[in-house]
């Protein structure tokens, strides 16, 4: 229990530290890294409620601009989406698990994202906010499913 509770402590923190880089491929990686590890080392739900916590301290510390706010709500949908999905599909296949889920939440994103902006924001900022919602979700959570992969290898908890 202590140690479940060390590492709990260790992967929040992580989480607290990973917008303070302010570079959105950095920050999701490692978020989306922690959420990959966090299905295997507590459970679906934990992990749900651990992926609650990116979003609003990317907010909080201004990686996502306070016009974003409303998005908020999202991310964390589309975090919970990612883990969901991993953990249906990760004692089938791993990767078959991380592909998918990163796919489904890019594509989670993408669409509300493109509503949600083109509802609520002026033109220039709806670009800039629709373009942090598309590709890089893609890309930052096949490279945290990767590195996760190899940290969870390390541990012995996937082969």
């Amino acid at each position: 229990m202590i140690t479940n509770l060390v590492k709990a402590l260790i992967l929040i923190g992580l989480l607290t530290l990973a917008p303070m880089f302010h570079k959105q491929m950095i920050t999701g990686t490692i978020v989306n890294a922690i959420l990959f590890v966090s299905v295997y080392l507590f459970g679906v739900q934990n992990a749900v409620l651990i992926g609650l916590i990116p979003s609003v301290i990317a907010l909080s510390v201004g990686l996502l601009p306070p016009v974003m706010a409303p998005m908020v709500p999202f991310i964390m949908l589309s975090n919970a989406i990612l883990i969901i999905i991993f953990n249906y599909l990760k004692d089938k296949n791993y990767w078959l698990g991380v592909i998918s889920a990163s796919i489904l939440k890019f594509l989670f994103l993408f669409a509300t994202g493109s509503i949600v902006v083109n509802l609520l924001f002026k033109k220039e900022i709806a670009t800039k906010v629709a373009s942090m919602m598309s590709w890089p979700q893609l890309v930052t959570a096949l490279i945290g499913g990767i590195i996760a992969y190899f940290f969870l290898r390390s541990l012995k908890q996937v082969k």
